[in-house]
């Protein structure tokens, strides 16, 4: 038996362990893990019972069952499907060849310009305990989640990030979008983490920090309007009470987000 197993066969293997394990994670980040571990002990109470036992009757049921399981996991996944086909679309391994067009200006002076207003427009606002949320862009696509609130096409402004959020502003309640360092959109509505274990004190605007932090690889900050804090989500990683020193390291990619509330 081991004198045929090859390079190959490893590979093979350790695919299918890569494809689980992804699976894995993303039914846990979802809060469908429950579903998918039935659905994994249905597999193997059907292998069971038509392979190993031969049950005719129970054999021709499942097995009818099974012809058509495609179909019926397509419907109760079509949201981690749909994620997984925008994470493999967007991941920066396949954007290699767009990058090599790409001209954005990466160097210190452009980073800090992008940097500094948000800084001080959400130190600001947690002064006055304005509500705001925040997504930054990285390298997956966020265009689905723009066309949901109102487009733009403007500087990234401290003073036009605050009156955005301003309480009588229509597009407050919604999410800011900033993507290759300008505003992209605004009131923009973002998924909302439905198991996430937050404290009760952290309201919507957290839960769909948290949740776009799921969905995608964004940036995402939260500005409460109870507590006048700044929060940070990331890959699903929630930093509570950012100081301005710390927004800055993160937003430049000095410092992870790593507290999971």
């Amino acid at each position: 038996m081991w004198m045929h197993f090859s390079i190959k066969d490893l590979i093979d293997i350790l695919l299918v362990a890569f494809f689980l394990y992804k699976t894995y994670k993303i039914m846990k980040n979802s809060g469908t893990l429950a579903i998918f571990s039935g659905v994994v002990s249905f597999v193997i109470v059907w292998i069971l019972i038509s392979q190993v036992l031969e049950m005719k009757l129970m054999g021709a049921i499942l097995d009818k069952i099974i012809s058509v399981g495609f179909v019926v996991l397509v419907i109760l996944f079509q949201d981690e499907i749909r994620r997984f086909l925008l994470v493999l679309g967007s991941h920066r391994g396949w954007k290699f060849l767009g990058k090599l067009f790409n001209k954005r200006n990466t160097d210190s002076e452009s980073e800090s310009r992008f940097v500094a207003p948000i800084v001080l427009a959400c130190m600001n606002m947690a002064k006055k305990k304005t509500g705001a949320l925040i997504c930054i862009q990285q390298e997956m696509d966020l265009s689905v989640y723009e066309h949901t609130g109102e487009m733009f096409n403007a500087d990234v402004n401290a003073r036009l990030i605050e009156n955005i959020f301003f309480k009588n502003s229509p597009l407050h309640d919604g999410a800011m979008i900033i993507a290759n360092h300008r505003i992209c959109a605004a009131g923009c509505i973002l998924p909302v983490a439905q198991n996430a274990s937050l404290p009760k004190e952290m309201g919507l605007r957290h839960r769909s920090g948290l949740g776009m932090s799921l969905e995608t690889d964004a940036l995402v900050i939260i500005v409460s309007e109870e507590r006048g804090e700044i929060s940070v989500a990331h890959n699903g990683n929630l930093s509570v009470n950012v100081s301005a020193e710390e927004l800055q390291q993160i937003l430049a990619g000095e410092r992870a987000v790593t507290n999971y509330c």
